[in-house]
């Protein structure tokens, strides 16, 4: 087992490292910015190293400082949460290269599944469902009716030069396919000076479901259940739960199997996520794998009482897991909260909490850095506390949320907060019926 791990990272992920490692007797080193000298995570750590100025680029992106302050400290590991270099192939091999284990993938699991198409690819050899789609560029309306009749309606053509929904046509059936093709290749050749287009399936309605998978040395897989993370804004993830309330049993053995092909198809190492896009007749399509722990991995700990950064710790240190599937035996649901105002488009709040109060009693869990005084850096994401509720249902959970959302006092700068306890007062939310969709028709007006 390793004597000293190094966390490169911040925040409330830093610190949920370092209180699983204490727990696993292992010394921890917290890096940090000068604009985190403050943070928890600097408290809370046996060593702390300043490594660059406020900037992540000059900071917790840096891999010379990162591997400098390993090195100093006699570190044998090094985590690095999610975000800034959890997904860098490029740092997971200089670790390598340093004699210096990094706990996540190896360089080459991270490349094959950081290149989109080479990773649709990979899933698609491996028998896992992915949306089905051309080849190649749609070569004239004769060649789209056929692929379209392969494919099944509804359809949706894209411009390969594509961005900001320029050049994209949904099509439900055959009679429009011929007008939506040339105007969605005028879009494109007005938009990018390339007309060329592809098509895919349309996933109706969708969902996006995800399945917890782990991976050892020894090429043994499991997959630990599916999170539900469909509440969106702007592809962020604002609320989580476990299990989906959308889920089935048969569904969720289907996900669970193909999250292991996944995880098989690239021998991968460590813990890690599958992610789906399912429609509303529960046909479930690979989106992508995340090669490292997500921000919701609270939520399928507290359902099957499994710390996930242990495992991680494990597995990077040889250790066999079990290849036990894992279902959930309780609910839990996650809110994001941000130094954000939901009454101003979002926009983030940073500044000096003045008052602070977290909530409390059985079933609560909140995973934060910050405390009263503390003051929350404009450089970095915007997240400041992940608050976890657990019950024996989904109807508890929420009840449970909403109580702890109304005992949680943050002031001195603007957060999510109010944007949760509206979310848990709307009738479709309670009820289970959203989708990725679901923040486009939601306005928080509405619960004033």
């Amino acid at each position: 087992m390793f004597k000293k791990i190094l966390i490169a990272n911040r925040g409330e992920i830093a610190l949920r490292v370092i209180r699983t490692c204490k727990e696993m007797g292992i010394k921890t080193v917290a890096v940090y910015s000068k604009a985190d000298a403050d943070s928890l995570h600097v408290r809370f750590a046996d060593e702390a190293v300043c490594i660059g100025p406020a900037p992540s680029s000059e900071s917790y992106l840096k891999i010379p400082n990162i591997i400098a302050a390993a090195e100093i400290t006699n570190s044998d590991a090094i985590h690095p949460g999610y975000g800034f270099l959890s997904e860098n192939a490029k740092f997971s091999r200089v670790c390598q290269e340093n004699n210096i284990k990094f706990i996540g993938a190896l360089p080459e699991q991270i490349e094959s599944m950081g290149d989109k198409a080479s990773a649709k690819m990979t899933m698609k050899n491996a028998g896992v469902p992915t949306v089905p789609g051309s080849d190649g560029l749609i070569e004239d309306l004769k060649d789209a009716k056929k692929m379209a009749k392969e494919i099944g309606y509804p359809v949706m053509i894209k411009a390969t030069a594509g961005g900001g929904g320029k050049g994209m046509k949904v099509i439900w059936e055959e009679k429009e396919l011929e007008e939506s093709l040339e105007k969605a290749m005028r879009e494109a050749q007005a938009a990018f000076g390339n007309a060329g287009m592809y098509m895919e399936k349309f996933v109706e309605e969708p969902r996006h479901i995800e399945i917890q998978i782990a991976g050892d040395q020894f090429g043994t897989f499991c997959h630990m259940s599916e999170r539900d993370c469909s509440v969106q804004r702007r592809h962020q993830k604002l609320v989580e739960e476990t299990p989906s309330p959308f889920m089935t049993k048969a569904l969720r053995k289907a996900m669970g199997e193909a999250a292991i092909k996944a995880a098989a198809a690239v021998d991968y190492e460590g813990v890690g996520t599958v992610e789906f896009l399912v429609d509303k007749h529960r046909n479930f399509y690979f989106m992508e794998m995340n090669t490292r722990i997500q921000v919701e991995h609270t939520i399928t700990e507290e359902v099957i009482t499994y710390d996930l950064i242990k495992e991680q710790i494990k597995i990077a240190a040889g250790i066999p897991i079990s290849g036990k599937n894992y279902e959930p035996t309780m609910h839990a649901i996650q809110c994001r909260i941000n130094a954000e105002d939901p009454f101003n488009d979002f926009r983030p709040s940073p500044g000096r909490i003045t008052n602070y109060h977290e909530p409390g009693g059985h079933g609560i869990r909140l995973d934060t850095h910050v405390y009263a005084g503390y003051t929350i850096p404009p450089n970095y994401d915007s997240m400041i506390s992940k608050l976890i509720t657990v019950a024996q249902t989904r109807e508890e959970a929420i009840l449970k949320m909403q109580r702890a959302l109304d005992e949680y006092i943050i002031e001195g700068i603007k957060t999510t907060v109010p944007f949760h306890q509206a979310l848990f007062k709307n009738e479709d939310f309670r009820a289970g019926n959203y989708t990725t969709k679901f923040m486009e028709s939601f306005n928080i007006e509405d619960y004033q």
